[in-house]
């Protein structure tokens, strides 16, 4: 006998299964891919700021104990 949850390929969960693993993985690489750009952009900015020569470029925290 087979259970019936079973697809002919012996995968448990049906077809949705396989959806929603896909969907979870193109939202990581959305989130990853925002991550990386936002990063890279602090970065350029940055780099823009020192080529122009200013010495400043650099956001200084105050501490946060004061």
């Amino acid at each position: 006998m087979t259970n019936p949850a079973e697809d002919d390929d012996g995968v448990q969960g049906g077809p949705g299964r396989g959806a929603l693993v896909a969907l979870v993985v193109i939202l990581l690489l959305v989130v990853g891919g925002l991550w990386l750009a936002r990063t890279l952009h602090s970065v350029g900015r940055l780099q823009d700021c020192v080529m122009a020569g200013r010495s400043n470029c650099a956001p200084v925290q105050p501490p946060a104990g004061r």
